[in-house]
C-alpha cells in the first residue's frame, strides 16, 4: 500500500506523503482536563505509516501532539516519519532568546535534534517585529535547529513581500477547499507555483461537511455542533451563502463520486490535490477512534475527468466567495474561527510602535528608523479627529523589504502605515487621502496594482507622482491622511 500513496518533493531531501495526517484534534480530545495516554496514542500513529500515510502536522498548541508525535519517532525511527509542527507566538515582539526557547520546546516535546518544518503565524502585518523574528528563526535553521521554514495562513501579498525580501520559505499552510477557493481566486496558487512554494490545504473536507454524512441531510442547530471543526466550518458555510447552496454543491460531489465510485470526501479531496503549487492536503485524525485510511488510499486510486471539473466548478460559481485572502479569518471580520472571534487564540493585540505626547495635545508615533531621529519627524502625528502619516518608505532596521519589487515595496508601506494608524487608535479604514511618490513611472501599475489591493474597499483620494525618492534602493515612498473618531 505504501507505494500507492502518491508523494511530493517540498525539496530535493523532504518529500512527503500529499495526505498529511493532522493532528489537531488532539487538542480537542483533550478538552476539558481530558488526558490521551501518549504511548497507546503514538502508537495509533503506526498504520498510517504504514500504509504510506508517513507525514503528520502538528503544531505548538494543538494539545500533546507534538509529544505524542516525538514518542512515535524515537520508538520506530526519526528517518520514518516527516514531523511537521508550527509555531503560534502571541502578538508582538519576541526577544531572540524568546525564539531559541520556542524552538528548544518543540525540539524537546519531539525529542528531536532538528525540527523538519517549522511553520510560522503571525498575528498582525502592521506589527513589523514578526520579521524580527522570521529573522531569529533563519539563524536557528543555520544553526541546524531548523531544516526548512513554511508558513501559514500568510495572504498572496505578505508571502510575495518576504519572498521578495530574501526569505528562505518553502511551504504555506492555508485553508483551501471547495467551500473556499480564496487561494485559487487571490493569486496564491500563481505565486508558489512561480516560486517552487508548496502549498499545503487544510479544512479540505470542511469538517465532514463536504461528505456523504450531510448530503441531503436538513440544516443543523449551529450552536450545538460536536466539534470544533464542525463549529468553524459551519461559519464557512453561512458564509458561502448557507445550507441550500452547500447542498446543490454536495449534490454535483455526490454524483462525480457515484461515476467513479468512490466516496464524495475522496472528489472534494482529489480536486484540491490537482490544483497547482498544491503538495499535500492535511486531513485531521482523531487517532484510536475515528480513521480514514482505508478511504483516504482511495484518492490515489481515480482521476477527475474534465467533464468532473467543469461540473465541479459550475457547483462552485453559485457559492459566495470567501471574503478577503488566504488566512484572514484570522485577522479581521468576519472571524471564521470556532468560537466566531479570537478570543480562543490571544488575550489582546499589543501596539506596533511607541506612541508619546507632543505640543498642543498632539500624540506622535516614532518607527525606531535612524531618519526619524536625524530629521527631527514622527512617522504620524495625531491632533485631534486627524492622523498624519509622513513619507515612507519601505525601511525596516536596516533592511528594504520587498527587494526590487515595487509592489512588494508598497505592501510593505503600507504595513508601515496601517501600523502607524493603530498605535493611534485608527484603521486604514480611516485613510482619506495617498500620495505616492515613485523613481521610475514605469512602476506605477504593479504600485497601483498593490495600493487597489489593500484600498480597494476603502477608496481614499490618491495621487500617484514621479519624484526623486531619496536612496538608490527605494522604489516607492507614500504618505497618507486619516481621520477619525477621538
Amino acid at each position: 500500500m505504501k507505494e500507492l500513496v502518491e508523494r511530493w518533493n517540498m525539496a530535493p531531501d523532504l518529500s512527503i506523503s500529499r495526505v498529511l495526517t493532522g493532528l489537531w484534534q488532539i487538542a480537542d480530545m483533550e478538552r476539558e482536563g481530558r488526558e490521551l495516554d501518549p504511548r497507546a496514542t503514538a502508537e495509533a500513529m503506526d498504520p498510517y505509516v504504514e500504509a504510506g500515510f508517513t507525514t503528520f502536522d502538528m503544531a505548538d498548541h494543538y494539545g500533546s501532539s507534538e509529544i505524542i508525535a516525538g514518542l512515535y519517532a524515537r520508538e520506530h525511527g526519526r528517518d520514518s516519519v516527516q514531523l511537521f509542527t508550527k509555531w503560534v507566538p502571541t502578538p508582538g515582539p519576541a526577544r531572540r532568546d524568546d525564539v531559541r526557547a520556542a524552538v528548544q520546546r518543540a525540539l524537546d516535546r519531539m525529542s528531536a535534534e532538528r525540527l523538519d518544518l517549522l511553520q510560522f503565524h503571525t498575528w498582525n502585518y502592521a506589527d513589523p517585529s514578526y520579521l524580527d523574528i522570521l529573522d531569529h528563526l533563519q539563524e536557528l535553521r543555520s544553526e541546524g535547529l531548523i531544516r526548512y521554514l513554511g508558513m501559514t495562513n500568510t495572504d498572496t501579498a505578505h508571502l510575495g513581500m518576504l519572498l521578495e525580501s530574501g526569505y528562505d520559505i518553502i511551504s504555506n499552510q492555508v485553508c483551501f477547499s471547495l467551500l473556499d477557493q480564496r487561494a485559487r481566486n487571490n493569486g496564491m496558487l500563481d505565486l508558489c507555483a512561480a516560486n517552487n512554494v508548496t502549498v499545503l490545504a487544510f479544512g479540505t473536507i470542511a469538517g465532514g461537511f463536504l461528505t456523504e454524512r450531510w448530503h441531503g441531510k436538513p440544516e443543523p442547530d449551529w450552536d450545538n455542533l460536536e466539534t470544533w471543526s464542525q463549529m468553524k466550518y459551519g461559519r464557512f458555510i453561512r458564509e458561502a451563502g448557507g445550507w441550500d447552496r452547500l447542498q446543490g454543491l454536495l449534490e454535483v460531489v455526490h454524483r462525480v463520486a457515484g461515476r467513479h465510485g468512490v466516496s464524495m470526501a475522496n472528489v472534494a479531496c482529489r480536486y484540491i490535490l490537482d490544483q497547482p503549487a498544491v503538495g499535500g492536503i492535511i486531513v485531521g485524525a482523531r487517532l484510536g477512534r475515528s480513521e480514514h485510511r482505508e478511504d483516504n488510499l482511495t484518492l490515489f486510486r481515480f482521476s477527475l475527468s474534465g467533464k468532473d471539473h467543469e461540473e465541479i466548478e459550475e457547483a462552485l460559481s453559485r457559492l459566495d466567495p470567501i471574503p478577503g485572502d488566504c488566512g484572514d479569518e484570522y485577522r479581521r471580520p468576519p472571524y471564521l474561527t470556532a468560537a466566531g472571534d479570537l478570543s480562543d487564540h490571544l488575550q489582546s493585540m499589543p501596539s506596533p510602535y511607541e506612541t508619546r505626547k507632543g505640543k498642543d495635545g498632539a500624540v506622535l508615533v516614532s518607527s525606531g528608523t535612524s531618519w526619524e531621529n536625524i530629521a527631527g519627524y514622527s512617522r504620524a502625528v495625531r491632533k485631534g479627529d486627524r492622523i498624519l502619516v509622513a513619507g515612507t518608505t519601505a525601511t525596516h532596521g536596516n533592511r528594504v523589504m520587498g527587494g526590487k519589487n515595487p509592489g512588494a515595496q508598497t505592501h510593505f508601506i503600507i504595513d508601515k502605515i496601517e501600523g502607524a494608524l493603530q498605535s493611534l487608535g485608527a484603521s486604514l479604514d480611516n485613510v482619506i487621502r495617498t500620495r505616492i511618490y515613485l523613481k521610475d513611472m514605469d512602476d506605477w501599475e504593479p504600485v497601483a496594482r498593490a495600493h487597489g489591493r489593500r484600498f480597494q474597499d476603502i477608496r481614499p483620494a490618491n495621487t500617484l507622482v514621479r519624484a526623486g525618492v531619496i536612496g538608490e534602493e527605494y522604489l516607492v515612498e507614500m504618505e497618507a491622511e486619516a481621520m477619525c473618531r477621538s
